[in-house]
């Protein structure tokens, strides 16, 4: 089969590897698609030093069942499946309370590592990692669900309400999951900060008041756009001028949720989180109760949905993508790479 193979910074080549088997309890699931992640292309660039050299990567999926292990039950050859990443033990305190996101023994699938993982003809994993997607639903929104997952845990880990007022910092693919899934929860007061115009635009599409921050000051603009300072920010960039910016524009008692992770160190303003009381927690996963419900969600093609996917590439197109995105030279959000090449109606897009 072929797979996607990172041999170090800013080397990613196309080659054979072996055809993987189910083991007793395992699925191998035939790629449809698979989405380059922010982290992939950080992991190409040696950025987040987050990927050694030999890794197949790849965590945001959708196919088919191609074959099931012999103690498999309920799942059949051919659904169409998207996989949980998060493969936890099953058997700890947090995993049996449903938190299997905080495992001690967690391996994240595309990851980690091991195993090889979805940028692949065919990728292998427990059958308790599969999740099967609705027939009716276009077949390459499956790979949406996982970064839409990341955004669902985010707000929920902010404690969000219908009535608050959602300031996203950045508009990329994590900030627009973020986004979606503040309308999910019914909010109607959202913001979303990017200094990329081609990204402010589509999170207007999706019903965000857009801001750039560059232009206007982002506590004023905040402010003005939602009627107030922000009560719930999340931070989909992550370094120190955006933890600022967060606390600028959110008001006393704001909850403040840290998802992107665009520095390993950041500083803060200690005394704007004691003596204004604002609560900072940090997100980067979710429950297997919330990716389920998240692929349920996705797949009924929620308005605006099918706009976040703007790059599809095969095999051969998939270097450059890399490449075009760890050095900044594509305006595209979500390139989705397909092993058979991309639909022919998308085909050259």
């Amino acid at each position: 089969m072929k797979a996607l193979v990172l041999h170090g910074d800013y080397d990613i080549r196309v080659e054979d590897r072996p055809v993987p088997s189910p083991g007793p309890s395992d699925v191998v699931v035939a790629v449809i698609a698979t989405g380059i992640c922010g982290s992939d292309f950080h992991g190409y660039s040696g950025e987040n030093g987050r990927r050694p050299p030999g890794q197949i990567m790849g965590h945001e999926t959708v196919g088919r069942i191609q074959s099931v292990g012999s103690a498999v039950t309920g799942l059949d050859v051919g659904q169409l499946v998207t996989i949980n990443p998060m493969m936890v033990c099953g058997s700890c305190d947090v995993c049996l309370a449903g938190r299997g996101q905080w495992c001690g023994r967690r391996v994240v699938l595309g990851v980690t590592p091991e195993p090889p993982a979805a940028f692949a003809d065919l990728v292998a994993v427990p059958a308790t990692n599969i999740v099967v997607l609705p027939e009716s639903m276009p077949a390459e929104l499956g790979a949406l669900v996982e970064p839409m997952a990341v955004g669902y845990h985010a707000v929920r880990r902010g404690g969000i309400a219908a009535d608050d007022r959602v300031l996203v910092i950045g508009g990329g693919p994590i900030g627009q999951a973020c986004l979606m899934a503040a309308r999910r929860e019914g909010v109607t007061a959202v913001a979303v900060s990017d200094i990329s115009p081609s990204r402010r635009a589509l999170c207007a599409r999706l019903g965000a008041n857009v801001i750039d921050p560059i232009e206007s000051d982002l506590a004023t603009a905040t402010a003005e756009a939602l009627g107030g300072p922000a009560t719930l920010v999340v931070d989909a960039v992550g370094i120190s001028r955006t933890l600022e910016d967060a606390f600028a524009a959110s008001g006393l008692g704001a909850r403040i949720v840290l998802v992107g992770m665009g520095a390993p160190r950041v500083e803060l303003p200690a005394y704007a989180v004691s003596t204004e009381e604002r609560t900072l927690v940090g997100s980067f996963t979710y429950t297997a109760e919330e990716f389920a419900a998240t692929a349920a969600w996705v797949g009924t093609v929620p308005e605006g949905i099918e706009a976040l996917i703007d790059g599809r590439v095969g095999w051969d197109g998939a270097p450059k993508s890399f490449d075009d995105l760890a050095r900044g030279r594509t305006s595209a959000s979500k390139i989705l790479v397909f092993p058979q090449g991309p639909p022919a109606t998308e085909a050259g897009s």
